[in-house]
């Protein structure tokens, strides 16, 4: 098997990130959010798709108002135990900083066509994929549009769980799955 983007990034014998993938499970595909200090601040938007994560970098984070759109640059596939991944890469890594656990859950993908259901791979060579998210901070419907090349938009849509007045990203900084923040992990870690 090829090695992938994603393993020739990364010396797994200094990082902590996992090097081996998990099987799918539960009751439908996975999406996480994972908050990522590295060279800036940014949020990392993953969907399990076909077994692993599509990911996408999202410098100001995930919003609940219809109204903004948030810039969110595809990188490369990411292993599905991945989304399990918080902790701290060390400097000298590629994507070197501390990483949280920012919101997860599952996802239901809700792009249709004339005929029906689109796949979501389809929908992402297309350039447009509808998804509705149930997580513990991010719930309803997102689009994901792409511009061109690697950028794309992720735009929340008008439906009961918008709400122009809830910043999730200031107001729920720290991590869905050890409740710690930024800094305590890295603390944890000895960085």
């Amino acid at each position: 098997m090829p090695e992938s983007a994603y393993q020739k990034k990364r010396d797994f014998s200094r990082t902590p990130e996992p090097d081996r993938d998990t099987p799918p499970g539960g009751d439908g595909p996975l999406f996480v959010i994972q908050k990522h200090d590295a060279s800036t601040l940014h949020y990392d938007f993953r969907l399990e798709v076909d077994g692993t994560l599509k990911s996408w970098a999202i410098p100001k984070g995930p919003s609940t108002d219809p109204r903004e759109k948030r810039l969110a640059v595809m990188t490369e596939d990411h292993p599905r135990a991945y989304a399990d991944f918080e902790g701290v890469i060390p400097e000298g890594e590629y994507g070197a900083g501390t990483v949280l656990i920012w919101d997860r859950g599952r996802y239901e993908n809700i792009t249709r066509k004339e005929d029906g259901l689109r796949a979501v791979g389809d929908a992402l060579k297309d350039g447009h994929l509808l998804v509705r998210l149930h997580g513990e901070k991010l719930s309803g419907g997102y689009a994901l549009q792409r511009m061109e090349g690697d950028d794309w938009l992720l735009i929340k849509m008008d439906d009961d769980a918008a709400d122009a007045r809830r910043n999730p990203v200031s107001t729920e900084p720290d991590s869905v799955a050890s409740g710690h923040s930024l800094e305590e992990i890295a603390a944890e870690a000895g960085a």
